[in-house]
């Protein structure tokens, strides 16, 4: 069997797709980024499972795939209850024909507070949503990505500026995001030699979803035990602020579907011979 280096060095072109025949899992994919990042990776010739709590929104999502060409299945589920994720690695494998090449942990949210007033509650709720969940749904997926078949394996974690450089009243979420990208390079180094497995995340910066739009809009999120989380920015405020752009080089928040395709682009194989990375997408910022 050729080298993946003499298979990628040969077919630069891929009339059908660039992720033909592999199978992605895509979390919290029933809106915003990851629902743009299923619909891209489908139309490269991915199969996909699209992930997320709310499974009317992932069949949706699933539906418009298939009404396209391409090819998708719903498991709707929540991340954070470790038996889903059980059943989500092995329905990918069956929907895979027994292999999966691509985890986007994407799913999550955030749950404001400064320091002092931040309760254990919102601390271990993102911890373990962006934290241990990711870390589980990998860990439970090895099985698929520890071999040695010369097919192209890669991890993409959802980070965050906030993991980077930090952000006043973000303490939870700053953390997890940082950890995240400690996971990432974890994973390059352990399955990287032998498998030829790439782990990279992704840090956005203000990308336009519920996270970033204003709070008065009234987007939420429930907890396991039924409380509502408001998300979004006050108006005015943050990244809503009228100056809020000026040092975003490009002047302007990114798109959900600008963001996705960062995701496409990591997974590609334009991107074969890197691993281990933390990839910007601000516009600029903070560079």
């Amino acid at each position: 069997m050729a080298s993946r280096a003499a298979q990628i060095a040969g077919h630069l072109n891929w009339p059908q797709g660039m992720l033909a025949g592999q199978v992605a899992i895509i979390t919290g994919s029933g809106q915003g980024i990851g629902a743009e990042a299923a619909r891209l990776f489908a139309n490269e010739g991915a199969k996909v499972i699209v992930s997320d709590i709310d499974g009317a929104k992932a069949q949706l999502v699933a539906d418009n795939i298939k009404k396209s060409g391409g090819q998708a299945i719903a498991v709707p589920g929540d991340v954070l209850d470790a038996e889903y994720l059980k059943d989500l690695v092995k329905k990918a494998a069956e929907f895979g024909n027994g292999k999966i090449h691509i985890i986007v942990n994407n799913a999550g949210y955030t749950w404001d507070g400064v320091i002092h007033k931040m309760t254990d509650k919102q601390w271990d709720n993102i911890i373990a949503l962006h934290n241990t969940a990711p870390f589980k749904l990998v860990r439970e997926a090895a099985p698929y990505f520890r071999v040695t078949d010369g097919e192209p394996r890669c991890i993409i974690n959802i980070s965050s500026t906030s993991g980077v450089h930090g952000n006043a009243g973000q303490a939870n979420y700053g953390l997890a995001k940082s950890g995240i990208n400690g996971l990432t390079k974890v994973i390059a180094k352990e399955w990287g030699p032998k498998f030829g497995v790439r782990a990279n995340s992704i840090a956005f910066g203000h990308i336009l979803t519920r996270l970033t739009a204003a709070k008065e809009e009234g987007a939420f999120v429930t907890t396991p035990d039924g409380e509502k989380v408001a998300l979004g920015i006050p108006g005015g405020k943050g990244a809503l602020a009228a100056n809020a752009h000026a040092d975003i080089p490009l002047g302007r928040p990114g798109t959900a579907t600008e963001a996705a395709r960062s995701i496409l682009a990591v997974a590609s194989p334009l991107f074969s011979y890197i691993t281990g990375q933390v990839l910007m997408v601000t516009g600029g910022r903070n560079m």
